[in-house]
């Protein structure tokens, strides 16, 4: 088991990695502030790993609360099925929040604690590669608006992240790659060795090897650590871990929640992120070539939705939390390893950015 650990005085918190962690006690115990514990998790999750974990709590008395699965259902109709179900068991504020499951019921039960009775425990134990290497770790919780994606929330540290490696062997490909995006993104913002690594072991990652998916967590939440001890609530560098988002998060909004997976999304918008850093001049096209190729390795779409118009991107990325002052921020790279978050870019380039030619660029890389 690796243990990392999130420096942030008195509200510093441990990640633990490994094989088999659900069914170790001693991992959940010391931090549970009574016997009462929630664990919140969803209809696939549920009969895989919630007998497992229930069991490791023994001597507690637990609540399962079992939401519908899917990114669909990230809004207050779900949140307040937490609510409903710890005050019809009458939970009170020593209670413990477990989230089991991928990033959806990570950020709901996150904002559920953050909000019952003005804030209770929980603890993060996520079951998605994606929620393993990114929204477990750091305390962003939060619902989808019809308007946005994440528009809704808190900044709510979890007491612990617990990392069961073994919970990817029951993943779908599908998931798996969508996690794969969050990892790579490690790689071009902040850690040029990390983005070689991935390109000698992706066939490793995508075959679910478990020495090397352990090894690329690893590093993605030791990454994201350093970020988040720096600027908890994302008022500077933090907002460099959102390569792609804005762009992915509009992909979301318009496609419909669920259709296209976070990771998915996301891998798309960070291939438009990588085009307009090389319009703007501040990388080469071998340097875009280069993550595009790791991403198209990793199984991840790369060509935006055909049916979004420029528009249709400018209009939802007008509601990003990035915006200040009426002005759209992007998080570009200056080169490959250091990203940026500016406001600094003709208007052109960015419509030529959201017009480019994206399968060509994938035909070229392919041929």
């Amino acid at each position: 088991m690796h243990t990392l650990k999130v420096e942030l005085a008195e509200r510093s918190y441990p990640i633990h990695i490994g094989e088999h962690l659900l069914s170790t006690p001693e991992l959940f115990l010391p931090y549970l502030a009574g016997r009462q514990v929630a664990i919140v998790t969803n209809e696939t999750v549920a009969p895989l790993y919630l007998e497992q974990l229930s069991k490791a709590l023994e001597g507690c008395s637990v609540l399962p609360v079992v939401l519908p699965d899917g990114e669909a259902h990230k809004n207050w109709e779900t949140l307040q099925q937490i609510f409903d179900a710890l005050l019809g068991a009458r939970h009170d504020r020593r209670t413990t929040i477990i989230a089991l499951g991928g990033g959806v019921v990570g950020d709901m039960a996150g904002f559920a604690a953050a909000c019952y009775q003005r804030g209770v425990d929980f603890i993060q134990v996520p079951t998605t590669l994606l929620s393993q290497v990114d929204s477990s770790v750091g305390g962003k919780t939060g619902i989808n608006h019809p308007l946005g994606k994440n528009m809704v929330g808190a900044f709510y540290q979890p007491q612990a992240v617990v990392i069961d490696t073994a919970t990817l062997r029951t993943l779908p490909p599908r998931e798996l790659s969508a996690g794969l995006a969050e990892v790579i993104k490690y790689g071009l913002i902040h850690d040029l060795p990390f983005l070689a690594w991935l390109e000698e072991n992706m066939a490793a990652l995508v075959a679910v090897d478990q020495t090397a998916l352990t090894e690329a967590i690893s590093r993605s939440c030791a990454a994201k650590a350093v970020v988040v001890n720096a600027d908890e609530r994302e008022s500077g560098v933090r907002a460099t871990l959102n390569l792609g988002h804005t762009f992915g998060h509009a992909i979301e909004t318009q496609m419909g929640y669920g259709v296209w997976l976070h990771g998915e999304a996301v891998a798309a918008g960070t291939a438009m992120a990588l085009e307009m850093s090389m319009r703007l001049g501040w990388i080469d096209a071998a340097a875009r070539d280069r993550g595009i190729r790791l991403l198209v390795r990793a199984g991840l779409p790369v060509v935006p939705p055909v049916e979004m118009s420029a528009d249709d991107f400018l209009r939802h990325m007008a509601v990003d939390k990035k915006v200040l002052d009426g002005r759209m921020r992007l998080v570009l790279l200056r080169q490959l390893g250091e990203a940026v978050v500016t406001d600094d870019y003709a208007p052109e380039i960015l419509k030529a950015t959201l017009t480019a030619d994206y399968s060509a660029i994938v035909a070229q890389l392919r041929g």
